[in-house]
């Protein structure tokens, strides 16, 4: 490794410290918390849909998530690393088969979902304990 690399490593792990990133993936619904900074006032907004690709190119690294807001589609584009982004929530795991789901564009309503994908460890100790 070079120079380079070696600090493009130091900075992801020391921000890795900071920031909570969980291990989401295409298909997965999520919440992002965006700060907004105005002229005089800054706020967190929220940001919740499903995400259809992520790109892992170190510290520029970036997802999409795409949103269903009153009939239209809403999609933005969230750098991973980010001092803006100040946390991002996994609400659910979805099922899926491709790293890209640019497909999703076009679809709204019923055809828009995702099934969700299931936790088989959990199933199986409560179908113990049912017993």
């Amino acid at each position: 490794m070079n120079l380079a690399e070696q600090y493009i490593e130091k900075q992801i792990s020391t921000l890795k410290k900071i920031k909570d990133i969980p291990d989401f993936r295409p298909g997965d619904v999520v919440k992002v918390h965006n700060k907004i900074i105005d002229e005089s006032n800054e706020r967190i907004q929220m940001f919740e849909g499903v995400c259809i690709a992520r790109t892992n190119s170190k510290l520029g690294s970036t997802f999409k998530v795409k949103k269903i807001s009153c009939g239209m589609c809403f999609e933005k584009t969230f750098p991973l690393y980010s001092p803006l982004v100040t946390k991002i929530e996994l609400l659910r795991k979805g099922k899926v088969r491709r790293a890209k789901l640019y497909y999703m564009r076009e679809l709204v309503g019923k055809a828009a979902r995702i099934k969700e994908k299931r936790d088989l460890s959990t199933t199986k100790s409560t179908k113990k304990k049912a017993k």
